[in-house]
């Protein structure tokens, strides 16, 4: 999630191939969970362990999918090929054509009324490598490939490893000041592990990562900064490893003032570098508190919470929401070992449902629909009847809390610590590498 934005998935629960519901459901819970970049949905097994590749790879990158077309163009010519290489058309310098499926196919179209003959997938490059390919008015290093999807087009960046981190870093941490260096420097270590680590994640569909909160948000060159630039420059080719392997380089917004077990959020994850640790100063205030969503608050009336619920239950655990009729409870059941809530008890008419902590942030929604900020909260309930009138949540932090903290490391930063101290201090007992 970045840094500059709103808590939304990764889960960066970063998008999932893993829930356990229908396969259209699946994938929007995993978009939604994934908050900041990157990992799989609850409950996910962690990914395989890789090895690094020796020199710095080329990525594809997953910017569209199922879309019903595109706009291409360039500040210089394009060239439109398909997949044995032969030409298939030119695009004039600043001139935007249409890409679009044709039953089976794809084709380009100008403004002109030029029609190429459909193809089932297509490469689109520039004449020069200083001169960025755009699609739907963004500019991207590298290619593109075009490919025929069952519902649309999915349109592919095939970029260098370093140019996608250069729009990673930009586009997850915002414009940052001198004095912040050193959180950027971090942060491209780890978006720079997590790709590794993630290769070919998304083989099926033609791409290894998705350009969004599924992964990590990748803006191409227009979000690009000179701080991330000098950041990522000053730690090219550089990783953590643990074992001799990328790690699961999990990463939010913001903590609370403690990080989350890594076991805590997802099945499977016994990294012994995925701890809880307390992420304040020696003056006991926490590094992450200058961020925004440090501190927060969430209500529900009594109608609202049943809404909500009736909303969000049939989608998380499967029940049907005409059940949710009234609620006469809403309470912790335990909290983790980092203090954030483990398991919320809901009270239906003849029931109690249990909502384990991953799904909590997808059940417990506020007026927005968006999930709930993070597990660390507490919560006030006040009742009329035997039913819930309002439901009242104060807490800290937003993201799922396990590995690095983005806020945390700002304010790491500005208090002089360098980015090998910010990343041992997130990722304890993890060696950091440079592969090229």
């Amino acid at each position: 999630m970045a840094i500059t934005g709103v808590d939304r998935p990764h889960f960066r629960f970063r998008f999932g191939v893993y829930l356990g519901a229908a396969a259209a459901l699946g994938l929007i819970l995993f978009v939604l969970l994934w908050s900041c970049a990157p990992t799989p949905p609850p409950g996910a097994p962690p990914a395989p362990e890789v090895a690094a590749p020796a020199g710095e790879p080329e990525l594809r990158i997953g910017l569209a999918v199922g879309s019903g077309s595109a706009a291409l163009g360039g500040a210089g010519p394009l060239s439109v090929s398909d997949p044995s290489g032969s030409h298939l058309a030119e695009i004039p310098a600043g001139e935007v054509w249409r890409l679009t499926v044709s039953g089976t196919g794809l084709v380009v179209s100008s403004p002109g009324g030029f029609s190429s003959a459909p193809v089932n997938a297509l490469s689109i490059s520039s004449g020069s490598p200083e001169e960025p390919v755009r699609v739907d008015a963004r500019g991207y290093h590298g290619t593109l490939q075009v490919l025929r999807d069952r519902t649309g087009l999915t349109v592919v960046n095939r970029v260098r490893l370093e140019s996608y981190i250069l729009g990673v870093v930009s586009a997850e941490m915002g414009r940052r000041s001198s004095a912040e260096q050193e959180a950027l420097r971090a942060q491209a270590v780890v978006s720079r592990t997590y790709a590794l680590r993630n290769l070919r994640r998304w083989v099926a569909q033609g791409f290894d990562l998705y350009a969004t909160v599924a992964d990590q948000v990748y803006g191409g060159i227009g979000t690009e900064t000179p701080e991330a630039l000098q950041a990522v420059a000053a730690t090219k080719g550089q990783i953590l490893t643990f074992g001799g392997a990328p790690i699961d380089a999990f990463f939010y917004s913001t903590c609370g003032g403690r990080t989350a077990e890594g076991t805590e959020v997802f099945r499977g994850a016994e990294r012994p570098y995925l701890r809880s640790v307390a992420d304040v100063g020696d003056d006991g205030i926490a590094y992450c508190s200058i961020s925004p969503r440090f501190r927060w608050h969430e209500e529900w009336s009594g109608e609202l919470l049943r809404a909500t619920l009736a909303r969000t239950l049939p989608l998380t655990l499967g029940v049907p929401g005409e059940t949710v009729r009234a609620v006469s409870d809403v309470r912790i059941s335990y909290r983790t070992g980092s203090g954030r809530v483990g398991q919320l008890t809901i009270g239906l008419p003849g029931s109690e449902l249990r909502v384990d902590g991953p799904l909590v942030r997808q059940v417990l929604r506020p007026r927005s629909g968006d999930l709930l900020r993070s597990n660390a909260f507490s919560l006030m309930v006040s009742r009329a009847g035997g039913q819930v009138t309002r439901l009242v949540a104060d807490g800290e932090g937003a993201g799922h809390g396990v590995g690095f903290c983005q806020w945390g490391a700002v304010g790491r930063s500005r208090a002089g610590q360098d980015y090998r101290h910010i990343l041992a201090a997130y990722y304890p007992g993890t060696t950091l590498e440079r592969l090229y």
